[in-house]
């Protein structure tokens, strides 16, 4: 939907999928996806040097998530936000339903 505002598919996929996580990887989108990396791991880095995104090293993956202090981050929270609520609940359960972090230490399996 926001294809025509970001310029291609992929800048859309990757806003969602930090918009809903907070924080991902360039690899999990492609998953999500069935997509190669590459393209997504070029947008992730174009909206980093726009200052939209962040990233930090953990391990050896790269987690890519908003920049808070950029003027520009809210206002695009909120777009994805509008596209984020008009997903059908079935297609964001196919989409996001796979787990992303590491259950707590002790918890019990219900």
């Amino acid at each position: 939907m926001l294809e025509g505002i970001f310029g291609n598919i992929n800048a859309e996929r990757v806003l969602l999928h930090i918009y809903h996580y907070g924080e991902i990887h360039a690899s999990a989108i492609a998953k999500d996806y069935g997509v190669s990396k590459t393209p997504l791991l070029n947008q992730l880095e174009r909206f980093k040097a726009a200052n939209v995104l962040k990233s930090k090293e953990v391990g050896r993956s790269r987690l890519y998530s908003f920049n808070d202090k950029s003027p520009f981050t809210q206002h695009i929270k909120s777009l994805i936000e509008i596209l984020y609520n008009t997903i059908p609940m079935d297609e964001k359960q196919s989409l996001f339903g796979e787990r992303r972090r590491p259950r707590r230490k002790g918890k019990p399996i219900k």
